[in-house]
């Protein structure tokens, strides 16, 4: 009986929620319409061994003694325990090529540069590879030891800096800011945007309201401004090189903006700024048949949970009704949140934010993102919790 080979590359919040999904209600039902033509496996192929809530890390780099990094990291293997290895593989390595007229891929491992590389044959390809940033902070470069470290390092650092930059004027850079000034009122803190305001994603005035709690809290904030370059001088601190200036700081974090990881890719799978792409945003099928893309990396997404969670469904829906020719199921299309919708806490106690248009007040942001920045969601991400049900 002929191997169709289900592969899910990357395996953060979309690619875990895509891989649960597919095992306990999507293989089930194809291997019920075909009994007689082939059976099904799934292959998850993460470049690392842990799933990292990224969500929580401005407050996991400003104190060891908030949330400890052990809520924050979870191996992803322990989450897939219960499926029977023949319907199921997690392979640990980086995928670095695809040859997609022999549907192939090889991955490279991450944990051990002497492993020889591994090349795994695909059916049916979902792309979750996400995005990373510049720093290790916010995304895993492979092992999640270097995340950890990058971490602890910055725990380190902070009760001993009278002088913090932080680059970026999104959520990230503004809860940071929002965690160290609260944490360590005495430490000069200044943030700079890239563009004339924070918070681009939502109106000006919560962008506004936003840059006045972080003002009351001590933080200088400048906009239009830009690191160019980043050198440490050797002895803890770093200088940073601006347009027409030149600065030297205790701490420098980058928090300034995400690529997507598809350097592995053919060219003629992406959009210009390199996201896979989707042909509609309601099936979300990628470039060519048989292939799909999930998450931050796809060129559907606006960023955010919404565009994973409420994705996950509608694409494995999607892939049942394409691989069983239309003969199980119902295509459930996609429907995209574009209202306003972003919560960003401001230290422990509240934030700004806006759900589906509405303007929220700050203790809504608490109660939702800033008493715990999620951290009681991660077991049920791994184990797939979301999507017990079909």
């Amino acid at each position: 009986m002929a191997v169709h080979n289900i592969v899910v590359i990357g395996a953060s919040y979309a690619g875990l929620g895509t891989a649960h999904y597919l095992l306990r209600h999507t293989i089930p039902s194809l291997e019920k319409a075909n009994r007689s033509d082939s059976t099904y496996k799934l292959t998850l192929i993460s470049a690392t061994t842990h799933l990292y809530h990224k969500v929580g890390a401005p407050r996991f780099l400003a104190s060891p003694d908030l949330i400890p990094l052990s809520k924050a990291f979870l191996p992803i293997a322990d989450g897939f325990s219960s499926y029977s290895p023949s319907n199921f593989e997690l392979v640990i390595g980086e995928a670095i090529s695809l040859d997609d007229a022999e549907k192939t891929i090889v991955v490279k491992d991450t944990y051990d540069s002497k492993s020889p590389s591994r090349t795994i044959s695909y059916s049916t390809l979902i792309l979750a590879t996400g995005a990373s940033s510049e720093s290790p902070l916010w995304s895993i470069p492979g092992s999640h030891e270097t995340t950890i470290d990058a971490l602890k390092s910055m725990q380190s650092a902070l009760p001993n800096a009278k002088t913090v930059l932080i680059a970026g004027g999104g959520p990230a850079g503004v809860e940071t800011a929002g965690e160290i000034a609260s944490l360590f009122p005495k430490i000069e803190i200044t943030l700079i945007s890239g563009t004339d305001r924070l918070l681009n994603r939502l109106r000006p005035a919560i962008s506004a309201a936003a840059e006045s709690q972080l003002s009351a809290m001590g933080v200088k904030v400048v906009h239009d401004l830009r690191v160019e370059r980043a050198v440490p001088d050797g002895n803890g601190a770093t200088k940073l090189i601006f347009p027409q200036s030149e600065r030297v700081v205790d701490v420098y974090i980058s928090a300034t903006g995400i690529k997507p990881n598809t350097a592995f890719l053919p060219k003629s799978w992406l959009t210009e700024k390199n996201y896979v792409i989707t042909r509609d945003t309601t099936s979300l099928r990628g470039p060519i048949d048989g292939v799909y893309a999930v998450g931050d990396v796809a060129g559907y997404s606006l960023g955010g949970a919404l565009d994973i969670i409420d994705a996950v469904r509608p694409l494995c829906s999607t892939i049942l009704t394409d691989l069983s020719a239309g003969k199980v199921g119902k295509a459930m299309p996609f429907k995209q949140t574009v209202t306003e919708t972003q919560f960003v806490p401001i230290g422990p106690s509240g934030g700004v934010g806006s759900a589906f248009g509405w303007r929220v007040p700050s203790f809504v942001v608490w109660l939702v993102k800033s008493r715990d920045y999620m951290i009681g969601m991660v077991p049920g991400v791994v184990t797939g919790d979301k999507f017990v049900k079909a």
